[in-house]
């Protein structure tokens, strides 16, 4: 299991647009990929989940990965989140 957290940077946080990018990049892993905010988890494969979870800029989420490619899920993951979010 690999795991980090991020404070998210974008002024608007999680919403339609990058939420959208961020399943299209957890799909290309097999991995389990789930993002945490508050106790609140949300599958980072499920678009209407993450954008229910309301996070804003500011808020810190943990991100775990789990599987098979959990090294480079969780690498790629976090370059996407500092570049996206």
């Amino acid at each position: 299991m690999k795991q980090f957290q991020y404070t998210i940077t974008d002024p608007v946080g999680i919403h339609a647009r990058p939420a959208g990018l961020l399943v299209k990049a957890a799909k290309a892993f097999q991995s389990s990929i789930t993002v945490e905010k508050d106790g609140k988890t949300a599958a980072a494969t499920k678009l209407m989940a993450l954008m229910g979870m309301g996070i804003k800029q500011g808020n810190t989420v943990t991100v775990t990965v789990e599987g098979a490619d959990e090294k480079e899920a969780a690498a790629a993951m976090e370059k996407f989140f500092q570049e996206n979010l």
